[in-house]
């Protein structure tokens, strides 16, 4: 028997020897082991002579292999080279972009370029190829597994894709628990430090201050409150809390109060059953249910109708749901994160959000900040966007001009992070060659661009009135809640509304109208 036949032999488990090796992988606190673990692991499922595991860098735009196994056993990395980057491999390259497996039954028919793959005699007739996702948005890396034999190997795409993500979770968890090396032990478990961004971009000192209070908020069951303006990425916020938190095991369900009407709302989140109202037919579980053991996030909470926030308090007071239709309750353990980008004190002075709500939401409140006060994150984020979608699109990575970069930084970005992404996208695909210009971005950008002023009064003026303009905004044209913000009388901020020529009646601030 070849040792090609030896090792096909050796990959036959049953279903008890796999959930052994399950079992196995759960109990490593090695990440160096848990990896071997993954691809020994995934050869046995796949039944395959080879496994590979490729990882990302923080980038985004650096893969390495960093384990495998062949032929019965783990291959050691050669440590005296250096790591090769295999991301413009086209192979791996489309499983990226895509997000999404790829089988190829026939490797060896001339289609394909596979160098990655270790030479060896006979050579690899069939491959798939799995992406990871981690616990924090966006991908982590590739599972591969290939066999010298012609094989359709999708039946196994679904288990590796499992395992795969599995083994990337409990990744993440041992590197924010293990403490680095050199560093004291923390004895406090609630200690979690924010050693990577919670999958979050930028590391300005105002992100920073973020990312400590979500390291804060992570292993205690209080309720968050998530502010900030349209665009801000509060609902990445709040998924970094649960995927890093004691519920990440637990589903994610999101909620947005303002896109249903009240009743329809009451439903969704409460349930009913048949015969609660017309077109009833039949049981339907509400999204506190679906969220038992892990996390609701509502997103714009300030838009919900007083007396659904009744019944959402009720719930929070006691851990009860009744579905509509119903007179029976019953427990659920979910926690509650919500964002808005009303301020809701204002709401509660209006008379138009329940003040006791606001104080059971609140206990932990998190305030993100605009973009424009993000400094460095702008051209970070910009760089890391571009890079992403032109993986995306299967084409070279473009580079910034130092104009278009200038004039990035010199936008306010009313539609923060996700403007950003959809200028950059709008760049990529105007771009023919690998250089993004001003001329790439949007016209209203360029237009800004050519009529900056020139002197330094002119420049401070125009950095005012933007100011000014955009606290306005947030406020909805509220004059004395515009001044308290900026920490200055009403009369001094009138008085420099009029000297930058800031007339109210020619702005929409989102006043509402009767």
């Amino acid at each position: 028997m070849s040792l090609h036949e030896t090792a096909i032999g050796l990959l036959q488990p049953d279903s008890e020897a796999l959930l052994r090796d399950l079992g196995s992988l759960a109990r490593l606190t090695d990440c160096t082991t848990l990896q071997e673990g993954l691809v020994t692991t995934a050869a046995r499922l796949a039944r395959c002579a080879l496994s590979q595991l490729y990882l990302l860098d923080e980038t985004g735009t650096g893969l390495t292999l960093t384990n495998a196994w062949s032929d019965g056993q783990l291959q050691g990395q050669d440590a005296s080279s250096l790591p090769r980057n295999y991301f413009n491999e086209p192979l791996l390259q489309f499983c990226l972009g895509q997000k999404q497996s790829l089988n190829i039954p026939q490797l060896n028919n001339g289609l394909y370029q596979a160098n990655f793959l270790p030479d060896g005699e006979p050579g690899w007739c069939s491959l798939l190829c799995i992406p990871l996702q981690g616990t924090a948005p966006g991908l982590r890396g590739l599972l591969l597994v290939a066999d010298r034999r012609t094989r359709d190997l999708d039946f196994s795409s679904a288990s590796l894709s499992h395992l795969g993500q599995f083994v990337m979770a409990q990744l993440g968890l041992l590197r924010r628990l293990q403490p680095p090396p050199g560093s004291a032990p923390k004895h406090s478990p609630t200690l979690i430090a924010a050693a990577d961004n919670y999958g979050l971009l930028g590391n300005s000192p105002c992100m920073q201050a973020v990312h400590q209070l979500i390291s804060k908020v992570l292993t205690y069951p209080v309720s968050v409150l998530i502010t900030g303006e349209t665009g801000t990425g509060k609902e990445l916020v709040a998924r970094a809390i649960h995927d890093n938190g004691l519920r990440a095991n637990k589903s994610f369900v999101v909620q947005n109060c303002a896109s249903l009407p009240e009743n329809l709302l009451e439903s969704e989140l409460f349930g009913y059953r048949r015969g609660a109202f017309t077109g009833a037919d039949n049981h339907h579980q509400g999204l506190f249910d679906a969220a038992n053991g892990g996390t609701l996030f509502l997103d714009e909470i300030g838009d919900m109708q007083l007396t659904l926030q009744g019944k959402l308090l009720r719930v929070l007071q006691e851990g009860e749901v009744r579905p509509l239709g119903s007179n029976k309750t019953h427990k659920v353990d979910v926690r509650i994160i919500a964002a808005t980008h009303h301020d809701l004190e204002e709401l509660v002075e209006a008379g138009r959000f329940r003040q006791d709500l606001y104080y059971r939401l609140s206990c932990f409140p998190i305030e993100l900040p605009p973009l424009r006060e993000r400094g460095a994150d702008i051209r970070a984020m910009a760089t890391h966007f571009s890079n992403a979608f032109c993986a995306t699109l299967q084409r070279p990575a473009c580079n910034w001009s130092k104009e278009a970069l200038h004039l990035l930084d010199s936008y306010a970005f009313p539609g923060n992070v996700r403007e950003l992404k959809a200028q950059v996208e709008r760049a990529v695909l105007l771009c023919d060659d690998n250089e993004l210009l001003p001329c790439h971005l949007n016209p209203r950008l360029h237009e800004r661009s050519m009529a900056q002023p020139k002197s330094l009064r002119q420049h401070l003026d125009q950095h005012e009135r933007g100011l000014l303009l955009d606290c306005l905004r947030r406020n909805r044209g509220n004059q004395s809640q515009s001044a308290r913000e900026l920490d200055v009388s009403r009369r001094t901020f009138i008085n420099r509304m009029e000297r930058l020529g800031i007339k109210p009646a020619e702005h929409d601030f989102g006043q509402r109208r009767a």
